[in-house]
């Protein structure tokens, strides 16, 4: 949930992330090609209204970056990921809405200097947490402070 008092910026921005991985998600599982992916989200998911639910407005580049810059960097990423998990894990075997979390934190780490690592942990967590219970929101926190800690030392 964002807090009443969180900026309309940062509220865009954690829209715009959560809106990423339902993407993603989405690609993974339906197969979508990116420039169809976008503009499905742009013209009916960003900022309308699904199923009585109110989606906050995000930011549009935003959106766009992550997604594109997961879909363009996806080995580079899975391979930094595959490094941070326990011997015997693999990405593939982890919850298919997980590894979008992970990867999209892992892209901004990687590719997003302009915002703080606290911050892109502490967001990706708040995801976590509309998806799955405290202790996999834990699991994105110890997996993103790793990558964080060797993509930004």
């Amino acid at each position: 949930m964002m807090a009443a008092n969180q900026a309309p910026k940062s509220q865009a921005r954690s829209a715009s992330r959560l809106a990423a991985v339902q993407a993603l998600y989405q690609q993974q599982m339906e197969k979508t090609a990116l420039t169809r992916l976008l503009n499905e989200f742009h013209q009916h998911r960003l900022g309308q209204e699904i199923e009585d639910d109110q989606y906050a407005e995000a930011e549009v580049d935003f959106f766009d970056d992550i997604v594109s810059g997961v879909d363009a960097r996806r080995d580079e990423i899975d391979e930094l990921l595959q490094s941070k998990l326990a011997a015997g894990w693999k990405v593939d075997r982890l919850d298919k809405t997980m590894v979008q979390i992970l990867r999209c934190g892992t892209y901004e780490l990687l590719a997003r200097a302009d915002i703080s690592k606290k911050i892109v942990i502490s967001e990706y967590i708040d995801v976590a947490h509309a998806f799955f219970d405290e202790k996999e929101a834990k699991f994105v926190n110890g997996v993103l402070d790793s990558v964080g800690k060797t993509v930004r030392p």
